[in-house]
């Protein structure tokens, strides 16, 4: 199934130079690190952290978050303490520490046990995306009341079912997050103009309710 908000694309230019970048995996397996992940505002830190790989403060975050800095800054010390993010450097004078993905890639492997914590970190993340869209759908609508042009980007849901091998599921898994890295920044401080900032999500899990049919 996809869905999308617009028929058709408008003309881009191509695509901006894309980051180079040394891969360092943070792998959680823990499980009490996996249950101190169950929390939103974390959450939203590892996504903004790793995702833009740009150093932010206890500030920033809390804006994003509607924490405060105070908030924030335990939360931020919370996940240095599971390797998860680390100080990174200030510049100049400042006096608010910044903070930083520990690597390049983050994910949670629990082992697949019985009642694996990763479950209730996967609600939360699909939370997070839900406010995501919600806030989109009344900013969109909030600019339409006041007789803005309405903007050109496309907002895609797809949902397929597929029947793959364990050796299928990798191969499908490692090729999309190749593909999206080909389309990070080089300088994540240098936004190209024109570029605006869109949230993904992937998954892929069993469905059990259905059986392969014999070969």
């Amino acid at each position: 199934m996809n869905a999308e908000s617009s028929p058709a694309e408008p003309p881009v230019a191509p695509a901006a130079k894309r980051r180079q970048r040394p891969e360092k995996k943070v792998e959680i397996t823990d499980p009490k690190a996996i249950r101190a992940l169950a929390h939103a505002a974390r959450l939203e830190v590892i996504s903004e952290l790793y995702s833009t790989q740009v150093s932010r403060t206890a500030t920033e975050l809390a804006a994003q978050t509607g924490l405060t800095p105070s908030a924030m800054s335990y939360h931020l010390r919370a996940l240095q303490k599971w390797g998860i993010v680390v100080p990174a450097p200030t510049a100049g004078d400042a006096r608010e520490r910044r903070w930083k993905a520990a690597g390049t890639d983050f994910t949670i492997n629990s082992g697949g046990g019985v009642a694996s914590p990763e479950f209730a970190v996967l609600d939360l993340e699909l939370d997070a995306y839900r406010r995501r869209v919600n806030a989109y759908a009344k900013d969109r609508d909030e600019r339409r009341q006041r007789g803005e042009a309405g903007d050109v980007s496309s907002v895609v849901l797809a949902s397929n079912l597929l029947y793959l091998t364990p050796d299928q599921r990798a191969e499908l898994n490692n090729r999309l997050f190749d593909l999206l890295r080909d389309y990070e920044l080089e300088d994540p401080d240098h936004v190209p103009e024109g570029a605006e900032r869109m949230a993904t999500m992937w998954s892929m899990i069993p469905d059990d309710r259905g059986k392969a049919p014999a070969s």
